[in-house]
């Protein structure tokens, strides 16, 4: 899929969102009940690059240091500051502070459906496609890696899996999505599930 296919797949997706009638979350793979509490709104970027071979996923790994999620495999993001004019402004500034990307080396094309985790995050993903001439600058005290996965892999359904883990004695189930030496679970996994759902035509 090129990215002036996705960019049509997407269009729009500010002003008539890609949503369904039920909140997309991290319950889509457990039974459990989201929080009554007000969510805590958040964006991340999900960065497209063209390669000669076709179009990659940026994603990062973040610091080990780190209080939250320590060592896991992210998108560039965070909370909604009271300075941000719009959550497209939260997305890109993150970005800029986490691996030194600024706006001017970002297409932003749409977003994607609002995901609502366990933790009571509400996460709004912006897709956005990096110039040819991108150059990253990682900030250590919250991103030890950045990696490219080809956008393909994550059209195949087969490299989607469902895992679990015992906490509180219950079994909580989550999206995965191995790719060689790295293991992208969790919200990530779930947003790129929806982004997969949604360019390959499945938006049930």
């Amino acid at each position: 899929m090129t990215l002036q296919e996705i960019t049509k797949k997407l269009k729009g997706s500010f002003s008539d969102p890609l949503v369904t009638d039920y909140p997309m979350g991290d319950y889509d793979y457990y039974s459990g009940k989201y929080s009554d509490k007000a969510p805590r709104k958040a964006a991340v970027l999900i960065p497209l690059i063209g390669r000669p071979t076709g179009v990659t996923i940026l994603l990062t790994k973040r610091s080990k240091h780190l209080n939250v999620h320590p060592g896991q495999i992210s998108f560039p993001g965070g909370q909604i500051e009271v300075d941000d004019l719009s959550i497209c402004d939260t997305a890109l500034r993150e970005t800029r502070e986490e691996i030194g990307l600024s706006e001017t080396q970002i297409n932003v094309i749409g977003r994607l459906n609002q995901y609502f985790t366990r933790t009571g995050f509400s996460i709004s993903p912006i897709v956005g496609i990096l110039n040819q001439n991108f150059k990253v600058t990682l900030n250590p005290q919250e991103v030890i890696q950045v990696f490219e996965v080809p956008l393909n892999f994550f059209l195949n359904v087969q490299n989607f899996r469902y895992d679990s883990y015992l906490k509180d004695g219950i079994y909580r189930e989550f999206c995965a999505i191995p790719f060689k030496n790295h293991y992208i679970w969790g919200a990530t996994a779930g947003m790129i599930k929806n982004l997969s759902d949604i360019l390959i035509g499945d938006n049930n």
